[in-house]
């Protein structure tokens, strides 16, 4: 049993743990929501076609700051940081030397303070955030940027995520204190950060909201009007669908962002040698050994790390597989070997629990994206 293990709650979970109907899940050392009563699909299709709210307080977050801050996070990071004005926010992989993954992370840039001062927001994975700032404090020792500061805040931000496509006009027309023209794009307010992003396919908005009681009056406001509680359930099935990485599964130490076909947040042309930049340039110019594909499977659900083979031949292994509630069908990605040279409408099988599962390369994402000013 959860209450059993000692589980860390979110600052949010007050504002709903009196529901009854929620089930819980593990999640690293979090207790979090599956979902909250209605079900995985309810609250997957509620996003779909209107909008749902998530609490995403596990999270992790630090400000990194300094005038040197922006020199510092284009070498440890591989889309060009340079280009990131005020107000924009931007998706980007930190890497290992040797091109692997450290993690994937949303860099905000608030406004710069006296004398030009540099100021980012960086979330992070939740069960990687030790990992990360330890990885970002060697290299800081390493090349002495000596008046940059990395600020751990984990604890101190609640995080809600609206996400839908009624979200733009809801936060319009109630709360235009918080409206952002633009996707990726983030302000700072007074106790709060908001940033609009999402990790679902659909538009949506961040609030990184520092005071406890405010959090929870914010997700209790919006339950008001109506907003559909979600759990981590549907937030994978809609990540699935919209061909999002998760951490662990189709991002590792382990695996490339290349290999994850994530090369457009990789900018090899930086004029800055990167961390990880001269193991990705030679995988890119020597081939790319795996790629990341999905498939629409028959008669089954495919999990991550069953093993998937293509006339006779283990060629990958599937890293997320589920069901999707929009195209009613059972699908998973699977990271797999280049040299194949599958084409859609191709078929493999996928080792389930001992049984061979047909499956089928298909187009992604499962579910187009709905935003296109990225």
């Amino acid at each position: 049993k959860l209450e059993d293990k000692n589980m860390k709650k979110t600052d949010l979970f007050d504002a709903y743990s009196d529901n009854k109907d929620i089930v819980f899940t593990e999640f690293g050392d979090w207790e979090l929501p599956l979902h909250f009563g209605t079900g995985i699909i309810t609250e997957h299709m509620a996003v779909r076609k209107s909008m749902g709210m998530f609490d995403v307080s596990h999270m992790g977050e630090c400000f990194i700051s300094g005038s040197s801050a922006l020199k510092f996070l284009n070498l440890m990071l591989t889309n060009d940081i340079t280009s990131l004005n005020e107000g924009r926010a931007i998706y980007t992989l930190m890497c290992y030397e040797n091109g692997n993954t450290v993690d994937d992370l949303i860099i905000y840039r608030l406004n710069a303070g006296k004398d030009e001062v540099y100021k980012f927001f960086v979330v992070m994975n939740a069960s990687n955030v030790e990992k990360d700032l330890k990885h970002l404090n060697s290299y800081k020792d390493k090349f002495e940027f000596n008046d940059l500061i990395i600020e751990n805040v984990s604890s101190l931000y609640c995080q809600i995520a609206l996400q839908g496509p009624s979200v733009l006009s809801f936060i319009e027309k109630n709360f235009n204190s918080f409206y952002l023209n633009k996707f990726f794009s983030c302000k700072e307010l007074d106790g709060y950060i908001i940033g609009r992003t999402g990790y679902t396919g659909e538009n949506g908005f961040e609030f990184y909201i520092k005071e406890k009681d405010l959090a929870i009056s914010l997700w209790k406001e919006f339950k008001k009007y109506g907003i559909k509680e979600c759990g981590l359930g549907s937030r994978d099935t809609l990540r699935l669908e919209a061909k999002l990485p998760l951490y662990g599964h189709e991002l590792s130490d382990s695996i490339s962002p290349l290999e994850s076909n994530l090369g457009i947040f990789v900018k090899l042309d930086k004029k800055v040698d990167f961390i990880g930049k001269k193991a990705l340039v030679s995988q890119a110019k020597t081939g790319i050994p795996r790629s990341l594909r999905g498939f629409k499977v028959k008669n089954g659900v495919a999990r991550n790390s069953n093993r998937i083979f293509y006339s006779g031949k283990d060629i990958g292994y599937v890293t997320s597989g589920g069901v999707s509630p929009v195209l009613n069908e059972f699908i998973c990605l699977g990271l797999i070997d280049r040299s194949t040279h599958l084409k859609f409408g191709d078929t493999v099988y996928i080792d389930v629990n001992g049984r061979k599962k047909e499956a089928v390369l298909c187009k992604t994402p499962f579910v187009e994206h709905v935003y296109s000013d990225i």
